[in-house]
């Protein structure tokens, strides 16, 4: 059984180091599996809010090949989406979400940002009534090479968002990380603007779960876990959640 070869804690938040991805994909899929499993056994239905990325996929295909999870019970959300991007893309979030989750588990619902919706402010307006509506119950998410969460990028990431979800411009470091991730040819394929939610969105989950390996987040994860706590590095708001757990491999923590 994958267990992690180090635990510790920054400030009120938990981290756990694995040897290698499968260990840290493995014991994700069960922490996460064992969550949904109480929840709908305590309340009779889950909520949760997933994160896309190519370092999330080992974990989420995990998860799905786990099984054990009633997802019937589940309504799932995501975090971010480009504006004006269609469905179909193949860097469209709502696409990744639909090929290697809902198409292979069929939750009860998933609901989707219309990256591409005619009216963008409408669009933020009408998925922050369904957030409100729907309290979360575990919040999957990752850290970016710029230390963003979510689409909450540095210049416009914000601690004490009064918004749940919004319409942000991209920094450059950010698309480069999708461009190097294969999702666009070159900078001037990506779009330049997004929705996500903010990060108080996704700090409100009951329980958080970040999953940050490969060695290029050896760098976000120092500054997250030993610099500043401040926007310069949103993911070191991760530190004041103690229902948070950071996940890291040998590579993304080889710098602490």
């Amino acid at each position: 059984m994958a267990a992690p070869i180090k635990t510790f804690t920054v400030e009120a938040l938990s981290v756990r180091v694995y040897a290698g991805q499968e260990d840290l994909a493995a014991d994700v899929a069960r922490e996460v599996q064992a969550h949904l499993q109480q929840t709908i056994a305590t309340q009779g239905s889950a909520a949760a809010i997933m994160a896309t990325g190519n370092s999330q996929i080992r974990f989420l295909e995990t998860l799905v090949r786990l099984g054990g999870i009633d997802w019937s019970k589940i309504t799932l959300f995501h975090m971010d989406e480009y504006l004006g991007i269609a469905a179909d893309h193949k860097a469209s979030f709502r696409r990744y979400m639909r090929e290697r989750v809902e198409t292979l588990t069929k939750p009860k619902a998933f609901h989707y940002l219309e990256g591409d919706a005619l009216l963008p402010i409408d669009e933020c307006e009408r998925y922050t009534d369904l957030l409100r509506a729907q309290p979360i119950d575990l919040c999957c998410l990752g850290v970016g090479e710029n230390g963003h969460l979510a689409f909450n990028d540095p210049p416009v990431a914000d601690f004490n968002d009064p918004r749940l979800v919004k319409i942000v411009k991209l920094d450059d470091a950010c698309k480069w990380q999708q461009i190097k991730e294969g999702h666009f040819p070159d900078l001037a394929s990506v779009p330049p603007y997004a929705i996500t939610l903010s990060i108080p969105a996704l700090c409100a989950a009951r329980k958080m779960i970040c999953i940050a390996p490969e060695k290029r987040k050896a760098a976000p994860i120092k500054a997250a876990l030993q610099g500043p706590r401040s926007t310069d590095c949103p993911a070191s708001v991760l530190r004041q959640q103690a229902h948070c757990t950071l996940f890291l491999d040998t590579d993304s923590a080889a710098l602490l």
